[in-house]
Order: structure tokens, then sequence, then C-alpha cells
């Protein structure tokens, strides 16, 4: 499915200086970094809406933009969809004609996604009749993706989408991406700054920061570098997991996983029994303990085994990294060389890894 996406660019915007250069093929390349750092830039280039001062996008076997030969496809003939923060819907016409708008846009012999479709898959059948001013902004945002899809784009680009949104319509918007992304049918550059949405939706990730492309990489290979505040730099050991909801606490409202290494709670809201999620675990956040703790407020005790530890390459030998595995699933912990020696951890020792639901993030 994944049309393989080559960027190369140098780009002077003012005061920033865009220099970026990754390949990817994955169904969703997500750019993430701090406001400024030119996320939305870098995704203005690939849509055909800036001209680099220097370099080379190509999206599959079309080159869309060298300098090289001078050659810069226009934006109108690139067939990229992009759906902006804000919607951009015609304010005249309804829900239904802003779609086949999109529609329209592919142009005669470009068959495209069938209209029914998508509708059901956006959950557009009730709107179809409404304007623009009488939708919610994740019923906007709805109407601009299918209307992008519609137009059978060879690539989707989305600028922070949800950023506009309240936490409920964000886990709304995400879903129907996470859909989207599942059935393979477009590829996907995803502009955020929000680590969730980084967790649920990538395939791979560029690491951008003042203009500069910090990392690129799978997810699994590149969530360690992204902090608890969605800081980047050097980052930590990290695990990736795919879950599925086993059930939801009625009183208590944490989220039962299932994953590879063992049953999982969780505390976040706006899962349903059965969806599958991902979960991210950083290293730090894994305690270790020779037998079960009691009365302590993490609700996580998975049993586990050391495969292999390894001082922290921070020229202080103070903290080390503890390869474990539970089942066949390999996760970290990161701890503090005492602690390895009071515990005295060596490969083969049995532990107990705690893990707060409250630092898991998905």
């Amino acid at each position: 499915m994944s049309a393989r996406l080559e960027v190369d660019i140098r780009h002077r915007l003012g005061a920033l200086s865009l220099d970026v250069a990754f390949a990817s093929a994955g169904p969703v390349t997500v750019l993430f970094g701090r406001s400024g750092s030119g996320k939305t830039s870098l995704a203005n280039i690939i849509a055909g809406l800036i001209r680099p001062d220097a370099g080379r996008v190509v999206c599959g076997d079309t080159v869309l933009a060298d300098s090289g030969t001078r050659l810069f496809l226009p934006a109108h003939r690139r067939r990229i969809g992009y759906v902006f923060q804000d919607a951009r819907l015609f304010p005249h016409l309804t829900v239904r004609r802003n779609l086949l708008y999109g529609r329209w846009f592919a142009g005669r012999g470009e068959a495209g996604p069938p209209f029914d479709r998508m509708v059901d898959l956006l959950g557009l059948g009730a709107l179809l009749d409404r304007r623009p001013d009488s939708l919610s902004g994740g019923e906007k945002q709805r109407v601009a993706i299918g209307r992008a899809l519609l137009a059978q784009p060879r690539l989707l680009v989305m600028d922070e989408p949800l950023a506009s949104l309240d936490e409920g319509r964000k886990d709304e918007i995400l879903g129907h991406i996470e859909q989207i992304a599942a059935a393979a049918t477009v590829p996907i550059v995803y502009v955020t700054h929000s680590v969730r949405e980084v967790i649920r939706l990538a395939s791979h990730l560029a690491l951008i920061d003042n203009g500069r492309l910090q990392a690129f990489g799978p997810l699994a290979a590149m969530l360690g570098r992204i902090g608890p505040a969605g800081e980047t730099g050097p980052g930590e050991p990290v695990v990736l997991l795919d879950a599925v909801v086993a059930g939801i606490d009625p009183v208590f409202g944490l989220a039962h996983l299932e994953t590879g290494i063992g049953g999982i709670e969780i505390a976040r809201a706006g899962l349903r029994p059965g969806q599958r999620v991902r979960i991210r675990i950083l290293a730090s956040d894994v305690m270790l303990a020779l037998r079960a703790p009691e009365a302590i407020s993490a609700r996580n005790l998975i049993a586990a085994e050391v495969v292999d530890l390894q001082p922290v390459p921070d020229g202080t030998n103070a903290r080390v990294d503890v390869h474990l595995r539970a089942g066949d699933t390999a996760f970290p912990a990161r701890i503090t060389a005492k602690a390895r020696h009071e515990l005295g951890l060596a490969p083969g020792a049995r532990v107990v890894a705690v893990i707060k639901s409250v630092a898991i993030e998905s």
C-alpha cells in the first residue's frame, strides 16, 4: 500500500533554517516536535504549498520537487490530501457537497473510495444535509478528512488536526484516523506535538527540533527519545506493547489490558472492551522487587526474569538498565547501581516489575 516518501530539503523561513532528510515507506509517518520547530513548514513543502530552496521530494514513482532539475509540481497536481488544524470547509455547501467536492477533485477516471463507505467509516450519515456552521469541531474535522480521502490522494497530510478539539472529540477523531491507517489505503504524514497521538498512530517517527531532523526510524526504536513532557533527547529504553482491552472497572474507571507481559491496568478514559491499543512504558517507570510488595499504590505487578544488565552510558556508573523478559516479551527497567547491588541482581534472577498505572502512556 504505502508509497515510499523521500524528503531531502533545505529551506530558510525567516530565522528558521530547515534541513531535513528521511525516507519512509510506513503507513503513518509522524513529524514530532515542539511548536515552532518547523513541522508544519515541512508538511507544507511536502504538499507543495512552499517551494524549497534546495533538495528533492519524491512520493512513490513521482518526483514532486527537485531543485537540481528546477522541477516543482504545483500543489493541485500532486494528488495530496491536506487536513489542516481548522477544517476549512466551504461554508455555503452542505456536508454532502463538501464531500463530493473531494470526489470531483479526484478528476475523471479516478474511482476513489466509495462515497457511502467513507460516510459510514467517519459516521457522517446524519450530517449530510447540514452546513458547516451547525457542526461541532469534531464533526467538521471528520468531514475534512472524508473530503481529503475522496479526492483519491496518493498521500494524506494532516497538520495537527486535533489541536483545537477538547479531549472527548480528540478521542473520537483519533479512533477514525486509526481505522483509516489500519485500512492501509493511503499513507499518512501526521504532524503533532502530542506523545499520545504518536503512540496511537505512528508507524515511523521523525523528531524535528529547530528545523533539524534529530532522528528518524520505526516507532518502537524512537519512542524512548521522547520524554514524559514531550521533550526530545538521547532518551532511554522503552517498550511499546500491543494490547487488547479486556474490561473496564465500573467503579474506578481503570481499563484492564491483556499484553505480551501479562495483565496491565491503566488510567485512561474512553476505552471499550475488545478495543486494540498501544501502550508505552519507559524504563525509568519500572521498579523492581524480589517479591510482590504488599499495601502498595502501584497496580501492576509483573513476574519477570532478568536477561541482562548494562550500565547507563552517562559517565557516572550510577544507573543500570535491566533487560527483563516476561513470557516471550522483553521490556526494560532503569534502576540505580546501588539498587542492583542491594537486590543482588544478575542474569537469571526472578523479580517482580512494579509499574504505576498512571505512568503508562497510551
